[in-house]
């Protein structure tokens, strides 16, 4: 029985051991994006801009992200809420860059010059993201993205979006 207890010990640090291995190289379970965005409308060339958060998960690793965020956007006489799911593929370009192409649909909530109205769009969007070290703790992003809106008037805007990348382990 002496021997027994001297074995399990080591069994033990071992399996401890490499569970704290894996944990090192495991991903985050989630992507914070925090940032700031702006909004060009083609129809009435109008800008705006505001602040932005969205939140990022992998449920297929290399192959799909989701992304959920809220952008409100300010102009002259108006105000928008945007709410967004994103359906991406990843590519890592380096150990540090990483790009995904993302579509899918959006709520906008608008309000301009006291009238609100709500509607559905579609978007498309290019996500560059930016990691300094390696181990993707925290980074910054680049999202540039298309937006058609199909509600009344059937709008049509560019954005980008940008800012820091927070991993939650």
């Amino acid at each position: 029985m002496n021997a027994v207890k001297p074995v399990l010990l080591a069994f033990f640090f071992l399996c401890a051991g490499s569970a704290f291995a894996q944990s090192a190289d495991k991903e985050p379970v989630a992507v914070v994006e925090l940032g700031g965005a702006a909004n060009w409308n083609f129809k009435g060339g109008g800008s705006s801009f505001g602040p932005s958060v969205a939140v990022e998960v992998t449920p297929i690793e290399n192959w799909l992200e989701l992304e959920a965020g809220v952008t409100a956007l300010f102009a002259r006489h108006s105000r928008e809420w945007d709410t967004d799911l994103l359906f991406k593929k990843p590519w890592t370009l380096s150990k540090k860059a990483e790009f995904m192409l993302g579509v899918g649909p959006e709520w906008v909530h608008t309000t301009k010059y006291g009238v609100t109205t709500n509607s559905v769009s579609g978007e498309a969007v290019l996500d560059f993201m930016f990691w300094p070290s390696a181990k993707h703790r925290f980074g910054w992003y680049l999202e540039p993205g298309y937006e058609y809106n199909f509600g009344p008037g059937h709008e049509q805007s560019l954005g980008i979006s940008g800012g820091l990348l927070i991993a939650i382990p």
